[in-house]
Formats: structure tokens, C-alpha cells, sequence
């Protein structure tokens, strides 16, 4: 990667030989080098104690490197004023981290008021946020963050996060703290705003699940962040670069490949004289999505459709083939 922008809205992040070593001899973070594209969400994950948060953190100083540089957009943080350099930096954490005395609107727009913007600037952009995350500006904007749920809480949180326009999202953990059913839906709608929004994002987790399911590139970090393999989700599952991130991705790897892999066209089968009754999946459906149709067909095989037009039909078979495809 050149390190370059394609536009203002997100700028790359370069870790170049970065290591983070504490007073007592702990070594956090040793000698990484790790390249994020310009507007990709690139999740670090790994076990307990590997550093994914130390690294996070260091994007925004609130870690700073003891070796080593970070650059966002070509300039190391390390020479960048560190309030200057945050508010250029959404920040979203586990628990949100909201003020309890100011209403919802009001939070959210914490960062342009800092910024000097004319409060109608703030009103609008603040309004417009909320119904990106899926808040009625009207109804949730008076409230208080104790008025809210767990996922209305963490909704506002990352609308906070990019109300100043940020080249930089960083998130630790965010989903969290919610039960498994609303975790489901915020990855979800974060994919969908992800996809207006085009910020690059770099997200830690634990959940191999989550990092598959929200990630364009994953970054396996082992203790003393030793990054061990960076690569799409499709790729990692289908050939891990060692023992450690095998163990590490779990023996159920192909099994994730399926809510990775798209369906490809040159494994559908003409479609049969009659499809009355059968199960239908769009076209930009993934493999997983095929089975679950398939298990619940009486047919053995489901038709594929862009829009009103079948393309063709899978079966199990196929799915097997597509999954042991080159690149696949």
C-alpha cells in the first residue's frame, strides 16, 4: 500500500516495527508491523493478554510506543498534539462511556461543540447521526443515557464517535456488553453503516464469530502481540499460517468459511423443468445461506435468483466443490 488517502474520509494506518515495554519489564506489544488500508475495518484478535487493546490504544496516544512508529495518514502520532489528534479519532469502548447528565444529543455532539462548530452545524449533524444509527433524532434525542437500553446506549456511542467526520474509528470490544440477540443485530446495522460510512475502522475482540462476520482483514496477534497471520476472512479460515492461529480459529474453521464465501455463478446447475415449491436465495447470498435453505428443502437443492430471474440451482454437492475452489 502506497499509504495514501482516496478521499478525506479515512486515512490508512501504518504500525512500523512497534513495540510497547512496561517499567516492571512487561513486554505488551513487540516489534509489529501492520499495514490497515484507507477505509477497511481490520480487527485484531487473539487470547487474553496479547496486546489487542495495547495496540489499539496507541493509535490515539493513550498508549504511546516505546520503540517503533504509528502513522495515520503518514504522520507519526508520536509528533501530532495528542487533543488534536483525538478528535481526528472516533473512540468507542465496551461500555460506552456516555455522560450521564447530558442528554443523548447532547453527547453526541460533545466533539463538534469542542470544535467551535455553530450550534444549528451541530444540531443537524447530530440528528443525522442518530437516524444512521437508528435512532429517531426526535424521540431519542432528549433522553438521558440511563433512559436508554444496553444497545441504545452503544448506538449512540458510535455516533458520538463519528460525529466530527473522523478519518479513524477505533473500537474495543463495543459490542460486548449486550446480550447475544441485540449483539446480532448492532453487527448488523454497524456492517450497513459500515458500508455508508466507509471510515477505516480497526476493532478488537474476542470473538472469532464477531472478527469473521464484521472484518474485511483480521489480524491474529499471540502473546506479547506477535502478529501471526493478516488476512480477509475467507483466506484466514481456509489456510491458517501456523499451528497457533489453527488451534486459535478451531477445527469448526470450515465450517465459519460458509458466512464468508460468496456463491459462486459457475457452480450453479441449469435450472430443472419445474421449480414450483422450491426454496430461493439471492444471488449475492453466501454459502451459508444456501445450506440453511437447502437444509430445510424438500428438493435437495435450491434455485439462486438476481431478483425475478433464477440463475440456476445448488445442491450439496456444489457448496462442497465451491468450498475446495482455489481462493475460495
Amino acid at each position: 500500500m502506497d499509504g495514501t488517502r482516496t478521499d478525506d474520509s479515512a486515512a490508512p494506518i501504518l504500525f512500523e516495527g512497534v513495540s510497547k515495554r512496561y517499567a516492571d519489564g512487561t513486554v505488551a506489544v513487540e516489534n509489529l508491523t501492520l499495514d490497515l488500508a484507507a477505509g477497511e475495518l481490520t480487527v485484531l484478535i487473539g487470547p487474553s493478554g496479547c496486546g489487542k487493546s495495547t495496540v489499539l490504544r496507541m493509535v490515539n496516544r493513550l498508549v504511546e510506543p516505546t520503540a517503533g512508529r504509528v502513522l495515520v495518514d503518514g504522520e507519526d502520532v508520536m509528533t501530532a498534539d495528542p487533543v488534536a489528534l483525538r478528535r481526528r479519532i472516533g473512540y468507542v469502548i465496551q461500555h460506552v462511556g456516555l455522560f450521564p447528565h447530558q442528554t443523548v444529543r447532547a453527547n453526541v455532539g460533545t466533539v463538534p461543540r469542542l470544535l467551535g462548530w455553530p450550534k444549528p452545524q451541530v444540531t443537524e449533524r447530530t440528528d443525522e447521526l442518530l437516524e444512521l444509527v437508528g435512532l429517531d433524532p426526535a424521540r431519542f434525542g432528549p433522553r438521558y443515557p440511563h433512559e436508554l437500553s444496553g444497545g441504545q446506549r452503544q448506538r449512540v456511542g458510535v455516533a458520538r464517535a463519528l460525529a466530527a467526520d473522523p478519518v479513524v474509528l477505533l473500537m474495543d470490544e463495543p459490542f460486548s456488553a449486550v446480550d447475544p440477540i441485540v449483539r446480532g443485530r448492532l453487527q448488523d446495522e454497524f456492517r450497513r453503516l459500515q458500508e455508508t460510512v466507509r471510515k477505516t475502522i480497526l476493532l478488537v475482540t474476542h470473538d472469532l464469530d464477531e472478527a469473521v462476520r464484521l472484518g474485511d482483514r483480521i489480524a491474529v496477534l499471540a502473546q506479547g502481540g506477535r502478529l501471526q497471520q493478516y488476512e480477509r476472512p475467507s483466506a484466514l479460515l481456509a489456510a491458517p499460517a501456523n499451528e497457533f492461529v489453527r488451534e486459535f480459529v478451531g477445527t469448526d474453521r470450515a465450517i465459519k468459511r460458509l458466512g464468508v464465501t460468496p456463491i459462486p455463478r459457475d457452480a450453479l446447475r441449469p435450472l430443472p423443468a419445474a421449480v414450483d415449491g422450491a426454496a430461493v436465495i439471492p444471488a449475492d447470498a453466501t454459502l451459508q445461506d444456501a445450506l440453511a435453505a437447502l437444509l430445510e428443502s424438500e428438493t435437495g437443492w435450491v434455485v439462486v435468483s438476481d431478483g425475478t430471474t433464477p440463475l440456476g440451482v445448488l445442491t450439496p454437492d456444489d457448496i462442497h466443490r465451491a468450498l475446495r475452489q482455489p481462493g475460495a
